[in-house]
């Protein structure tokens, strides 16, 4: 059986074009970090979608989402709700209050990567969760990109597509509704079941 989750994880990684860090992780935790989107802002209680998540793999899911949080806040908590929470996945999702506050992408990105770094350090598998930002073009997208490659991560591009300008799948102008959640969950579950499947 053992044979055959390497053989499963390997032609998918293949197919994807990356290799993941830390896919035999001997954490415990999947746990979700990042601002409102992953707090669940706009959603009833237990249709964020963290908690969506949970359903979804039937494994519990830490919800360590603050809302307004940028890259500078997510570096200085980093440590307590991430690395002493035994994490075996982390699902990062940062970069859009740094869009709208104007921080320098140089910056926002240089403290995606060493969020990255401190979270593989600690031996855990890092999944990027990307929020489109810039109406014309994207601009973090390609830095994203870069980080995933060089240190081993695994992209989840444009979280929030056929939500943002969706009416219907929205509670504000920003957040995702009940709906729209539940699309964002889809889209994390499938990128990460393959990646979970390798201990099995």
């Amino acid at each position: 059986m053992r044979l055959w989750s390497v053989l499963f994880i390997s032609f998918f990684l293949i197919g994807c074009g990356q290799r993941i860090a830390n896919l035999d992780s001997r954490g415990v935790n999947i746990i979700c970090f990042g601002n409102s989107i992953t707090q669940g802002q706009g959603a009833n209680p237990g249709h964020d979608y963290p908690a969506l998540l949970s359903q979804k793999l039937d494994l519990p899911v830490i919800n360590a989402g603050v809302s307004g949080d940028t890259t500078r806040d997510a570096l200085a908590r980093v440590q307590k709700d991430v690395l002493e929470k035994n994490p075996r996945l982390v699902i990062v999702e940062f970069g859009g209050n740094d869009f709208l506050q104007g921080l320098p992408k140089e910056e926002t990105l240089s403290n995606i990567e060493r969020i990255v770094g401190l979270i593989q350090q600690q031996g855990a598998i890092v999944v990027l969760a990307q929020v489109r930002a810039g109406l014309w073009q994207d601009e973090y997208l390609a830095g994203f990109r870069r980080i995933a490659r060089q240190r081993k991560a695994l992209l989840v591009p444009n979280i929030l597509g056929g939500i943002l300008f969706n009416p219907d799948l929205k509670s504000d102008q920003i957040h995702p509704n009940d709906a729209g959640y539940a699309l964002i969950a889809e889209k994390i579950y499938r990128a990460i079941k393959p990646l979970l499947e390798h201990h099995k």
